[in-house]
C-alpha cells in the first residue's frame, strides 16, 4: 500500500443575487451568493472531492448526491466532517491541503485566517495543515464577469 497519496478538486458556482455567500466555512460579506442544492460552499466541496480523490473514494457528488433531498441546503462543513470520517476509516490521515479560490469580488484575504480556523476545527487537523489562496481572473471569463465562482484544491493524506 502506499504510505501517501495525492488528489485533486474542482468546483465551480454560478453566483446569485442576495443570496448568503458561505465559503471556507464561513458567511462572506457579499451582495452574490453562491448557487447550488447545498449552502453551495465552493472551497469546502473542493477540499471533500480532493480528500475523496486521494483515498480513492470517487466523489463528493457520489456520496452526498444533489439529487437527494437530505442535502437540500446542507451546510457543506457536515459534509466535511463526514469525508474526514471516510479517510480515516480507509486509515489515512491529512497530510495538508492547498486551495486556491478565484473570484473577481470580494478579496478573499481578509477572510483567509477565519476559513482557516474554521476548516481546522471542522477537521480535526492544525490550521497549518491548511493552505488558502485567492486569485482574480483579471475581468476574463465568467469569474470577471462575477457570474460564478470557482475552486480548485490538492489533498496530500499518509496511512497511519
Amino acid at each position: 500500500m502506499t504510505p501517501f497519496r495525492i488528489g485533486f478538486g474542482y468546483d465551480v458556482h454560478q453566483l446569485g443575487e442576495n443570496r448568503p455567500f458561505w465559503l471556507g466555512g464561513i458567511l462572506v460579506p457579499h451582495d452574490k451568493g453562491a448557487v447550488g442544492h447545498s449552502d453551495a460552499d465552493v472551497l469546502v466541496h473542493v477540499i471533500c472531492d480532493a480528500l475523496l480523490g486521494a483515498a480513492n473514494l470517487r466523489n463528493i457528488g457520489y456520496h452526498f448526491s444533489d439529487q437527494d433531498p437530505a442535502y437540500k441546503g446542507v451546510d457543506s462543513k457536515i459534509l466535511l466532517q463526514e469525508v474526514m470520517k471516510m479517510i480515516r476509516k480507509e486509515g489515512y490521515e491529512l497530510g495538508n491541503v492547498d486551495a486556491t479560490v478565484c473570484l473577481q469580488v470580494p478579496k478573499l484575504n481578509p477572510h483567509i485566517p477565519a476559513m482557516k480556523t474554521c476548516l481546522a476545527k471542522v477537521m480535526e487537523v492544525e490550521e497549518n495543515s491548511i493552505s488558502i489562496k485567492a486569485t482574480t481572473s483579471e475581468h476574463l471569463g465568467f469569474v470577471g464577469r462575477q457570474e460564478g465562482v470557482a475552486a480548485y484544491c490538492t489533498a496530500l493524506i499518509y496511512r497511519v
